[in-house]
């Protein structure tokens, strides 16, 4: 058994283009005593490519609490583990955060290496507002409480995130435009990928768009903010 505790280092890695990986994340994953891969075959190219030879382990939200406690234990003995998920930053919208809250609560060191996100990706060509954004993950899958969503942001001052699959996108499109009408969107596909997209238009354009196109690969949507809300949030920034 080693003297100290090892270190979770979690590591973005690329959400298509693997030239979108940083120096840092490529030197950490090389140095790791183990990799914590949410698919381990994903996982298994993006180290091929830069020929890494660092051992995978799987861990999933399907992993159980076992593995959570296997990886906990060979950080005590002082292994450095890094955790990545199948692209992006781990932690958001997948099941990494668990090993992590847990590390935090054993005292092991978490370091973050930063790079790829889809959530600031998008944002960064949207053209809307974004100092303040609220990030939803995924939508809820049941008719009803989809819908309750989109209620909830009818008056939503900051422009709101979340990912779609290509079998829901149109559904959920629907949906907004139902409840929220003609509210401007940004929607990207595919984002540094070969058939990388963005739109940008009405809510009842990217239905027609879609509709026009069947949505193939991955999304992730940005709504913008109400006219409402925006007036209600400068109104209270106005006030002395």
């Amino acid at each position: 058994m080693r003297d100290t505790v090892g270190t979770l280092y979690v590591v973005a890695t690329p959400i298509g283009n693997l030239g979108d990986i940083t120096l840092r994340a490529l030197e950490t994953l090389k140095q790791a005593d183990l990799i914590a891969a949410e698919d381990t075959r994903h996982t298994r190219r993006l180290l091929q490519h830069y020929q890494i030879e660092t051992p995978l382990i799987s861990f999933h939200q399907h992993s159980g609490t076992g593995r959570t406690e296997q990886l906990l234990q060979r950080l005590l003995n002082g292994e450095t583990i890094a955790l990545v998920t199948d692209a992006g930053t781990p932690s958001i919208s997948d099941p990494g955060g668990v090993l992590v809250e847990q590390a935090h609560r054993h005292g092991i060191p978490v370091v973050p290496i930063p790079g790829a996100s889809a959530v600031t990706a998008v944002l960064s060509v949207s053209g809307l507002p974004a100092h303040r954004f609220r990030f939803e993950g995924f939508l809820p899958r049941k008719q009803g409480a989809l819908r309750k969503f989109f209620e909830s942001i009818v008056d939503e001052p900051m422009p709101v995130v979340f990912f779609e699959s290509p079998h829901r996108l149109l559904k959920t499109l629907q949906n907004a435009h139902e409840v929220l009408g003609e509210r401007e969107v940004v929607i990207g596909r595919e984002l540094t990928k070969q058939f990388e997209e963005v739109f940008r238009g009405t809510l009842s354009q990217a239905i027609a768009h879609w509709q026009a196109k069947p949505p193939r690969g991955e999304f992730v949507v940005v709504i913008a903010p109400s006219d409402e809300g925006v007036r209600k949030i400068v109104a209270r920034a106005s006030c002395p």
